[in-house]
């Protein structure tokens, strides 16, 4: 799963040819810049002059800039350049262990030239020329994959990529939108989680973007250094959006990064009308829901986008709740061979089901009660199906998780680890208002919504352990290692409710050539509650392969019996 997604990653950066062709700067004349001269005040805080960077007490990232396309990209570049740097390190040394071989990287370049090839094509100027402002503060040290600005460009695909591969199961987003009644105060209530996880270490360093562009409208978004795209989102206007993958064929040909088109939206849309009317003007690779909110026109609407395809869902208002989780609701896409893969073989419907029964639980939702909702870990029903399910809500593997309350310009963003840490609280209307310089944190500490118990819990403690636990086991199974039967049953008493820590066990039994204790822990993890179609007939597979396995095992002893008679 993780190699696949490494390899199409890969494709991204070599190819000489069309790297050489991406490289070539955007049309910079029109623009007029300063060159940052950054001041480093702190660890903590690096400042240009009124743009600044800062770590707030939350271990987050604050990035506030200002001006046009080409000085957004050289502020944001040079505020954010050792965040910049440390995020390629990770990326790209997450492609090197899955991708070793230096033949397979030669065969998989082929592909990429005729795969990229019109990808600048797809990316509006203005971003094309912050993207080249950004990448002018990029590491050398990857030069030898592509240079710094080809990288940019490509890196803001990787999202669609991801989500674009049909095994790739580490990409469950949900959402959810409520209003009215279903609000303590009336007012418009969104929440999401982005569960795009790369590795633990890339999500440690999140930074919340607060840009003032000279065109367009003041936007805040979540995402990491060197990202100028948008996952989650609110303007000044009171416009939010977030995005939840669709399911997709494999792309063959690069358009418009699905969060480039969503920082357009945000960008220039106050309402949802003016949102898909951009939406319609671009094209995409990957199949995505769009969730729009909009205090202008008072509406939240699914943007249902795929490569050949666009379709508008609302609900009724007197419904007064709208979710969203991986597959499309449109009538378009009723029939759409993809969307009912994804219904029938994902986690989607079943997140969906738990999202609905969640808001028949709760009369009224507030900001700390939406923020349980994305921190739930349990299935239908209350049911424990372990922890870090992919059927959960709180999958505990988020990149962050955001709520917005429009009416109010109120973000508020998750901290580490996951969604688990304080929601810290944002007011967009008191940040975008400033006129002094303070290099100080945006943080609204009163509204800040408090740490979830569950990090102080044994059960917590126990999770940690178990992924800890978990690398070991994968490690003896991959390097043809020997662990101890104490260690087996310890780790599977760490988290005993989720499937995979029997189909660890019995991937490992396996490999030793272990059938029979193998079969039986595969039958185990069949007892759990499987996130998908695909993960439960691996596992089937497997148990056929024992059995024939073992029925060849018994025809040969039998034979020899029968030759040790004669």
């Amino acid at each position: 799963m993780q190699l696949k997604f490494c390899y199409i990653l890969l494709l991204l950066f070599t190819s000489c040819g069309v790297i050489q062709h991406h490289n070539t700067a955007p049309n910079l004349k029109d623009y007029s810049v300063i060159v940052p001269q950054i001041e480093v005040r702190a660890d903590t805080l690096r400042t240009f002059g009124k743009d600044y960077v800062i770590r707030n007490k939350h271990k987050m990232w604050e990035l506030y800039a200002s001006g046009n396309p080409y000085q957004l990209g050289l502020s944001t570049g040079a505020l954010l350049e050792p965040l910049y740097h440390r995020q390629d390190s990770i990326f790209f040394q997450k492609i090197n262990n899955f991708v070793p071989s230096l033949a397979k990287q030669k065969l998989l370049r082929i592909f990429l030239t005729w795969f990229m090839k019109e990808l600048p094509e797809h990316i509006i100027e203005p971003y094309r020329v912050e993207l080249y402002g950004v990448s002018r503060y990029g590491s050398s040290r990857f030069d030898f994959i592509a240079p710094a600005y080809a990288r940019s460009m490509y890196l803001h695909a990787t999202h669609d990529l991801g989500h674009a591969l049909s095994d790739l199961a580490l990409v469950g987003c949900s959402s959810l939108a409520v209003w009215g009644d279903k609000t303590a105060d009336g007012k418009m209530l969104l929440g999401r989680n982005l569960d795009f996880y790369i590795g633990d270490d890339f999500a440690q360093n999140k930074v919340v973007h607060f840009i003032t562009p000279t065109e367009g409208i003041p936007f805040a978004s979540v995402s990491w250094a060197g990202m100028i795209g948008v996952l989650s989102g609110m303007n000044l206007s009171g416009l939010t959006i977030t995005i939840n993958t669709g399911k997709s064929d494999l792309p063959f040909k690069a358009k418009t990064p699905i969060s480039l088109l969503c920082r357009e939206i945000l960008q220039y849309a106050s309402t949802t009308e003016q949102a898909i009317e951009i939406a319609r003007k671009r094209s995409i690779f990957v199949s995505e829901s769009i969730m729009i909110s909009s205090i202008e026109d008072g509406k939240v609407v699914l943007i249902e986008i795929s490569p050949k395809k666009i379709d508008v869902f609302q609900v009724n208002p007197s419904k007064q709740a709208l979710i969203c989780t991986n597959h499309f609701q449109s009538d378009t896409y009723q029939n759409d061979k993809n969307n009912l893969q994804q219904m029938q073989e994902s986690h989607s419907v079943y997140r969906y089901k738990k999202l609905e029964e969640l808001i028949k639980q709760n009369k009224t939702i507030t900001p700390e009660i939406m923020a349980s909702i994305l921190r739930n870990t349990e299935g239908l029903a209350g049911e424990n199906i372990g922890y870090g399910n992919e059927k959960a809500l709180n999958q505990l593997l988020a990149h962050h998780a955001v709520i917005f309350k429009p009416e109010d310009r109120l973000m508020w963003v998750s901290t580490n680890p996951y969604q688990l840490g304080e929601f810290v609280a944002y007011d967009l209307q008191e940040i975008f208002s400033k006129n002094e310089i303070v290099y100080t944190s945006g943080e609204k500490e009163d509204l800040s919504l408090p740490a979830d118990d569950f990090l102080q819990t044994q059960t917590y403690e126990d999770y940690q352990k178990y992924r800890i636990e978990e690398q070991v086991l994968q490690e003896a199974i991959s390097q043809k290692k020997k662990i101890s039967q104490e260690q087996i049953h310890a780790y599977q008493k760490l988290n005993p409710n989720l499937w995979k820590v029997y189909a660890k066990v019995g991937e490992y039994y396996y490999s030793k050539g272990w059938y029979r204790a193998s079969y039986l822990q595969f039958q185990q993890a069949l007892s759990k509650e499987i996130p998908s179609t695909f993960e439960r007939k691996k596992i089937e597979k497997k148990q056929l392969n024992i059995q024939r396995k073992i029925h060849i095992e018994n025809d040969t002893r039998d034979r020899k019996k029968i030759k040790f008679r004669n």
